[in-house]
This record gives structure tokens, C-alpha cells and sequence, in this order.
């Protein structure tokens, strides 16, 4: 058995981005981990995420950075066009002056990308052991440790236990226990098509959301220009649980039939979608309970209006990796200390990327509003409208 600063290893479960990420700030502060994932491997599914400098700051704490950035696309530009008149609304730089205001870069990149790179730098750490086909199904906190028991009825045996399962958290269900996520009624169809399909006139280096009413399409390259990501986003009551479906091509059309010539093309490229229920929950001020926390989407699912939901999983592995190091493994008392640190900010990020979401689909005169006040402002103060993020 490899000694950390912990007998017995800290559970996590879940393998997605904010499991690898905590296994990876926790191994650096010394800590043995045993991480849990109940698909047959390691991958994400998906296509693009969006990276601010806040979890590039997080990047340099694991020592991930160059790894990202040798992967990653960086925009020119943040563009939100008017999806039905396809008139500009606004442009944000994301050149020089982003950098000497944030002081680090805004990049995009493939999910799939930003998870091997933690992967891999988690199969480099002798205190994490990674666990495939392992479908935890309950938890008990004995007192002096966790008891973690899969749906075959293994256990495993830890200090703690990290809850880091996503939206619909088995954990979260048993911890909390405030029943399922909210359906949003917003339906988000994803795709990546390669570069030489994208219409040459649309290939922009840069991160362009297309504004329309109760619909949005966002595109940016990935891959170091190989791909482009595209999202498209409606209102819908149709919904399945989960997220990764195929599909209506159908619906997807007949959403989408009243915006302009450009949408329409970008849409027509893509023979097959997948498609995802967006969901979320309200804010709450606790997700810890003695040896058991939770991280990521499983405490504070949001909508993806802001493209935050997997740098604020990063930042949490590290806010609870350097409270636990501070507490000297004491897990309930760095527990506390990590959702006391946490709530405020992402109970803000829930709450602000449900309104972002209004403001993207808005309709008559408030979307009018929206492009007025939106095309008003100057490079200086949309950095400032974001600089809380």
C-alpha cells in the first residue's frame, strides 16, 4: 500500500472532470485517494467547454497548465450576434488588454481534451488509484471513516467520501436528499463538425453566440482549428432525463425556422446531433456532512449560460484539496470550511446563469433592449461586467 498523509484513501466518486480534478489537488497536498467511476472507462462525453482565467488560475495549482494550453484554442474575440436580423450586438477582445486586465488568457476546448489531460497527470500520482466499472449505490459515514457499497454489493473502505457524480448525484440524493434536478425546459443540441464543412465565411476565431427568441446557436473552433463546436439551444416541454440522446432534427428545424440565412446554413451542416436535457437546482448553503462532501455539478448544478459548470468544479477540487491541508486531514472541519468558501460564489453563478439564459433567448422589446445596452458598452466595461466570474 503507498502511505499519503491519510491510512486510508479518500473516495471519490465519479471520474469526470471535477473527480480527476480533486484527485489531482488532493495527491499534491499528500493525500491518498481511490477514485470510483461506474462507466467501463475513462472519457467524457461532449464537445466544447469554455476556460476563463479564473480556472486557468486553478491550472497553475495543478500543474496542468502547458498540457492545456498545447490542447486548447484561444479566441480572438467573445461575438454575440442577433439571430434573426444577423446584425452584430457586441465584440469583447480577448487579446492583450484581457490579459493585462485578468492575467490569463480565455480559451476553448475539447471536453475530451481537458479530461485526458487530468487523466494523465492522475495515472502520474502514486497516491490515486482509479477504479473502472465501479457504480456506487450508498454510502455510510461509520464515524471514523466511510463505507462505500456498489451496486453488486462491493465495498470500499475510506477516510472520507467525495460525492463529484454530476447532476443527478447518487450521493447528493442520499446527503441531501432534495429530490431530482429541476428541468429547465431548455433543450441543447451539440455537435462538432470538421472545419473544411464549416462555411468559409463563418470560420471565425472566436467564440460567437447567435441571440435569437427562445433560441440560441453557439460556434467556436477546437482542435487548433480542426473542429468546430456547435450548440444549438430552444425551449422545449419535450425532455428525456439525462443527456446524451439523439436528437430530433425535426424539432431542432422548426425551432430554429425563424432566424436568419447564417443559423440556418450551420444548422443544415449537421446530419446528427446529440442532444441534452439542461437542468439545474436552487442554491443551497450546505453540501457537507461529516466525512461526506460534494463537488461540481452534485452541489450546484447550473445552467450553462455562463460556461462555468466545469471551472467552478476545478476550483472546488482545489479550495477543498488546500482546506484539507490546512485542517491537517481533519475532513469534516476542511468539509466545512470548503462550502462556507464556496456557497456565495456558486449559488451566484447559478442564479446569474439562469438569467443570462433570459437574456440570450429574449424577445420584442426586451431583446431590443438587450442589443441597445449590450452595443453600447466599450471593451473596458464588459471586462468589468465579467471580472466577478
Amino acid at each position: 500500500m503507498v502511505r499519503g498523509r491519510n491510512e486510508q484513501p479518500i473516495v471519490i466518486v465519479g471520474g469526470g472532470i471535477g473527480g480527476f480534478a480533486a484527485a489531482l489537488a488532493l495527491s499534491r497536498k499528500g493525500f491518498r485517494v481511490q477514485l470510483l467511476e461506474q462507466a467501463s472507462r475513462f472519457a467524457e462525453i461532449g464537445a466544447g467547454l469554455q476556460l476563463g482565467p479564473n480556472v486557468f488560475r486553478m491550472f497553475d495549482e495543478l500543474e496542468v497548465t502547458d498540457a492545456v494550453k498545447g490542447l486548447a484554442v484561444f479566441p480572438e474575440h467573445l461575438i454575440m450576434m442577433d439571430c434573426i436580423t444577423a446584425q452584430e450586438v457586441t465584440r469583447i477582445p480577448l487579446g492583450q488588454a484581457f490579459l493585462d486586465r485578468f492575467g490569463q488568457p480565455y480559451a476553448v476546448i475539447h471536453r475530451a481534451d481537458l479530461h485526458q489531460v487530468l487523466v494523465n497527470a492522475c495515472r502520474q500520482q502514486r497516491l490515486i488509484d482509479l477504479e473502472t466499472s465501479t457504480k456506487v449505490a450508498s454510502f455510510e459515514d461509520t464515524g471514523d471513516g466511510v463505507r462505500a457499497v456498489t451496486d453488486k454489493g462491493q465495498t470500499f473502505h475510506g477516510s472520507a467520501l467525495i460525492g463529484a457524480d454530476g447532476v443527478w448525484s447518487t450521493i447528493r440524493s442520499q446527503l441531501v436528499g432534495d429530490g431530482k434536478p429541476r428541468v429547465s425546459g431548455h433543450i441543447a443540441y451539440r455537435a462538432v463538425l470538421p472545419t473544411r464543412e464549416m462555411p468559409e465565411r463563418l470560420r471565425w476565431r472566436s467564440m460567437t453566440i447567435w441571440a435569437g427568441e427562445k433560441t440560441h446557436l453557439v460556434h467556436y473552433p477546437l482542435r487548433v482549428g480542426e473542429l468546430f463546436n456547435l450548440v444549438a439551444v430552444f425551449h422545449s416541454d419535450r425532455f428525456t432525463e439525462g443527456w446524451d440522446a439523439f436528437g430530433d432534427v425535426q424539432e431542432l428545424h422548426e425551432r430554429f425556422a425563424g432566424t436568419c440565412e447564417q443559423v440556418r446554413t450551420l444548422l443544415q451542416k449537421i446530419e446528427s446531433w446529440r442532444m441534452w436535457v439542461l437542468c439545474d437546482r436552487a442554491p443551497i448553503k450546505e453540501w457537507s456532512r461529516g466525512r461526506v462532501t460534494l463537488l461540481g455539478d452534485a452541489a450546484h448544478p447550473m445552467l450553462q449560460y455562463l460556461a462555468q459548470g466545469a471551472n467552478l468544479a476545478i476550483e472546488d477540487a482545489v479550495c477543498l484539496a488546500d482546506q484539507l491541508d490546512r485542517e491537517d486531514g481533519d475532513f469534516a472541519a476542511a468539509a466545512r470550511a470548503y462550502q462556507n468558501l464556496r456557497y456565495l460564489r456558486t449559488g451566484r453563478m447559478q442564479i446569474m446563469a439562469r438569467l443570462y439564459g433570459e437574456v440570450y433567448h429574449a424577445s420584442g422589446v426586451v431583446r431590443e433592449v438587450r442589443n441597445h445596452v449590450l452595443g453600447e458598452r466599450t471593451p473596458e466595461q464588459a471586462y468589468e461586467s465579467m471580472a466577478w466570474i
